[in-house]
């Protein structure tokens, strides 16, 4: 009997299970979220302390809710990565539910999910009642991924929630191979320069 796994519910164990998936901690294999990152404007760098001002100023009165995450903080990134411009195009996947216990709740969130020039995964997580850690996102990444990659070039994901970021790269071979970064976190100084830098600079792989 066929088995349909649906992205919301997959695991990294199925992943690794049906697929043969295998995460790698050589530093080699992923440097491009760290190393060789090109240099930041004045600008730029103005524009992501405005990030961080609307950020805090908003979570300090209540948590950051729904499109908030998207509006305040993803938005202005991929606008300044040059993600709106030509030769890049934005698609939207369809979105994918998630849930947790919360004192006893089922408190249910969203996946929303952006593909960049068919190579740069950018998965948002959305939640109402709790913060959902940004690697409840990596199975349900890595499972578009894989289902997408072509002619063996690397894929490349972007996990964001409200405060913190993780990038994914996967390689599909005989043996499909990934490596993450460690979560970048919005509270932690220079941080967000780094995920923009890092966003610029995976975006000259993705066309």
């Amino acid at each position: 009997m066929v088995q349909t796994i649906h992205a919301q519910d997959i695991t990294l164990e199925q992943l690794q299970e049906n697929f043969g998936l295998q995460l790698t901690t050589d530093r080699q294999f992923f440097p491009e979220w760290q190393e060789n990152l090109p240099s930041l404007t004045d600008e730029e760098k103005r524009s992501l302390e405005r990030v961080r001002s609307n950020y805090f100023n908003l979570v300090n009165r209540r948590p950051l809710l729904e499109e908030g995450v998207k509006m305040v903080i993803l938005s202005p990134l991929l606008d300044l990565a040059g993600f709106f411009q030509p030769p890049f195009s934005i698609r939207t996947e369809t979105s994918v539910e998630i849930s947790a216990k919360d004192n006893d709740l089922i408190v249910r969130g969203r996946i929303d999910i952006l593909v960049v020039q068919n190579r740069l995964w950018i998965l948002v997580i959305e939640s109402k009642s709790t913060k959902f850690d940004v690697m409840e996102a990596l199975p349900q990444a890595l499972a578009y991924m894989l289902k997408d990659s072509q002619n063996n070039k690397p894929q490349f994901g972007f996990l964001v929630n409200s405060r913190e970021f993780v990038f994914v790269k996967l390689q599909k071979a005989n043996v499909p191979i990934y490596g993450r970064s460690y979560a970048l976190s919005i509270d932690r100084e220079n941080e967000l320069e780094q995920v923009l830098a890092a966003l610029k600079y995976i975006g000259n792989f993705s066309y």
